[in-house]
């Protein structure tokens, strides 16, 4: 297995790695990788240093099959202040996700701290065993530190992550690549209900940033609201080791595994 999520093989055309693989389908990705790669298409496409990403939204259409996919990018409202940007994910010609996000134009206005708490500090040692029945994957190619709860521990949680290969071949990851890597996991983590009984299923991740995350860790903090009508929301503070970069969310469908 090649040490990558993904591998270019031409412009916009990446073979997927088993490292994509999400723990329920051997088919399939977990979104993390797949939000990722669409970041980095945002970044690439019309880059301006003048600027920085401050939300993507990404809507996961259909499962991401782990194999060969097609990536492009659109300018979707030009501006001198604030950008919309586009981008698409097509496996066989169909698009199984997309995503927008805005980037706005870097400024001298005065800084406010983030009145989020500080994450909890790095701790020295962790990992993560997936446990019988769940498809290795991308769970092993993501190094996890718990600081509290976790997968298997019902209620918030607040964990460390890194990820362990790049994201493409070749390429160091770039901050917002590292963050949409790890925060759709933030509704695993913080999980109110067994997870080896029910399915928290989010039809999309959406990530706003104040700031641009620095280094290879990201912290989730997360927590999970369970309404009746198996609705869910999960939300998660995001932050590298200088302290909160911004904030995640997940609309969740919850219902029992059949």
């Amino acid at each position: 297995m090649p040490d990558t999520f993904y591998t270019e093989l031409d412009e916009g055309r990446f073979a997927s790695s088993a490292w994509t693989t999400g723990p329920w389908d051997a088919g399939s990705q977990h979104g993390g990788p797949p939000s990722a790669l669409l970041a980095r298409a945002v970044e690439r496409h019309r880059p301006r240093a003048d600027m920085v990403v401050a939300r993507v939204t990404v809507e996961i259409l259909r499962p991401v099959p782990v194999g060969e996919l097609v990536v492009g990018a659109e300018l979707l409202r030009p501006g001198r202040s604030v950008e919309l940007l586009g981008a698409s994910l097509v496996a066989d010609g169909t698009e199984v996700a997309r995503a927008t996000a805005w980037r706005v134009l870097r400024t001298q206005a005065h800084t406010v701290p983030d009145r989020h708490a500080q994450p909890p500090p790095l701790p020295e040692t962790g990992g993560f065993v997936p446990p019988a029945g769940w498809v290795d994957g991308y769970l092993s190619a993501v190094e996890w530190r718990d600081s509290r709860g976790g997968f298997l521990e019902p209620g918030p949680a607040a964990t460390w992550t890194r990820l362990r290969y790049p994201l493409v071949d070749g390429e160091e990851p770039t901050g917002l690549q590292r963050v949409m890597a790890v925060a759709d996991s933030g509704n695993g983590i913080s999980g109110e209900l067994d997870l080896r009984r029910w399915l928290f299923i989010n039809p999309e991740l959406t990530v706003h940033l104040h700031r641009e995350p620095e280094g290879e860790w990201v912290c989730l903090d997360g927590m999970t609201t369970i309404s009746r009508g198996g609705v869910g929301l999960a939300t998660s503070v995001l932050s590298d080791l200088a302290g909160p970069v911004g904030v995640g969310a997940q609309s969740l469908f919850v219902t029992a595994r059949v």
